[in-house]
């Protein structure tokens, strides 16, 4: 008897799919690869969320910055190293649970609706997440939203996004351990007598 993948529920277009297998493929790879993936990944949360921009930002003290952006560049937005002051930002606001994780419109919602003034481009649907390392560490959030609201928000996009932004945390988590034992590793070490 012959099993199609598809009968067990697997499609391999499925974005849930797709994305882990962009992370997990390149995990073990050089650090432009983790890049490189999560630039990947990005690029394709946007084409199939529809949305204008998708980033994945760090704290830093006391700022949001910017690491990895995919936008249609339809209009100026965000771009990579930018930053701004974290307590203002919408991400900090997703995190400490001031805003929802999921705005379908962000002029229907009122917390959302006050800030869209503050803002040099237009938010409709709005979707973020944090990104927690296993340390309980919030390293940032992965964001996306468009500029105008979608005409069908996918709530379960919103679950795409929290794998995402999991799949993240352990690469980012595998990257600092990689660092920590390259930095104690003595093996490299050469002692001369005097």
């Amino acid at each position: 008897m012959k099993i199609d993948i598809h009968d067990l529920g697997y499609d391999p277009s499925d974005l849930h799919v797709t994305i882990s297998d962009l992370m997990v493929a390149t995990a073990d790879q050089a650090d432009v690869s983790l890049d490189s993936s999560i630039s990947e990944v990005l690029k394709l949360i946007r084409d199939r969320m529809q949305m204008d921009v998708v980033f994945c930002s760090e704290f830093v003290d006391g700022c949001r910055v910017f690491r990895q952006v995919a936008t249609t560049g339809i209009r100026p937005t965000i771009e990579v190293g930018g930053s701004d002051q974290l307590e203002e930002s919408w991400c900090q606001r997703v995190v400490d649970g001031r805003l929802p994780r999921f705005i379908a419109d962000a002029r229907e919602d009122p917390l959302a609706a006050s800030l869209l003034d503050q803002l040099p481009f237009p938010i409709g649907t709005h979707i973020s997440t944090p990104i927690v390392l296993k340390s309980g560490e919030i390293y940032g959030t992965l964001c996306c939203f468009s500029f105008s609201s979608l005409e069908n928000p996918n709530t379960e996009d919103l679950k795409s996004l929290e794998m995402t932004a999991k799949l993240a945390a352990m690469r980012i988590d595998g990257k600092e351990a990689k660092q920590k034992a390259a930095m104690t590793d003595t093996s490299a070490w050469q002692l001369t007598p005097r």
